[in-house]
Formats: structure tokens, sequence, C-alpha cells
């Protein structure tokens, strides 16, 4: 039987191995940068308010909205580049999991007023990046 491309498609099992592969690679990329930006900030900015995880979700948001125009706009990339992108290296650089961690530790701590202040800096600041991003990306 001659074999023509159309019967060189990957299966719906191979698509999902190279999916979780990208997402795996992106991911460990995006975490890497996610400790350098966190190392970065407590030695410019120190350890008694989550300066580095807050630039984090903000920056990860922006480039959500930035990568996902992207690729809505220019049809760019196949599935594996977007997932490696936006589930994978940006997915592997938010830290909300931090985030609300690092919330309920300043909470803890009797920092009462910086809690509120980080959970309300990280949510509003990173969804305005976000639709900012898109706003502009759609024009």
């Amino acid at each position: 039987m001659l074999m023509t491309p159309t019967d060189e498609r990957p299966s719906g099992a191979q698509e999902a191995v190279m999916g979780f592969f990208v997402v795996f690679i992106g991911s460990g990329i995006g975490g890497a940068l996610r400790y350098g930006v966190g190392l970065l900030s407590l030695r410019l900015l120190g350890a008694n308010f989550p300066f580095g995880t807050l630039s984090i979700n903000i920056v990860g948001s922006a480039l959500m909205g930035l990568v996902v125009s992207l690729f809505a706009l220019f049809q760019i990339g196949g599935d594996d580049v977007r997932l490696f992108l936006t589930t994978g290296i940006i997915g592997g650089f938010t830290t909300f999991s931090t985030f609300s961690l690092d919330a309920v530790t300043l909470w803890e701590r009797g920092q009462h007023l910086a809690a509120i202040g980080y959970i309300v800096a990280s949510v509003t600041l990173s969804l305005t990046a976000l639709a900012a991003v898109l706003l502009l990306m759609r024009r």
C-alpha cells in the first residue's frame, strides 16, 4: 500500500503526547524565568512585600494578552506553538498559586493592609494589563 501525505498525519495519541511534551518544556522555561525574577526582586527590593510575584503576574497577564492576540490576528503557528507559549512558558511564569500563598502569609503575619493591598493590586493590575494589551492588539 502506498502512503500519501494525508496518511502520515499524527494520531490523536501522538498529538496529545506532543502537547504534553511542549507544555513540559515551556513550563520549565517559564518556571526558571519566574525563579530568576523572584531572586532579582528579593535582591533589589527585599522580602517585606512580594514585589516579584506581583510583577510576574502583571507581566505574565500582559504577555498572555499579546500572545493570544497575535495568534488570533495573524493565524500564526499551530497548536503546539500555542501550547508551548501559553500553557507552557506563560503558565510556568505566572504565579497565582504563589500569589495565594504570599497573600495568606502577609495576613498571618498580621500585615492585613499589605495583604489586602497585594490582593487588590495583583488582581486589578493583572486584569488591566491583559485587557489593555488585548485592546491595543485589536486596533
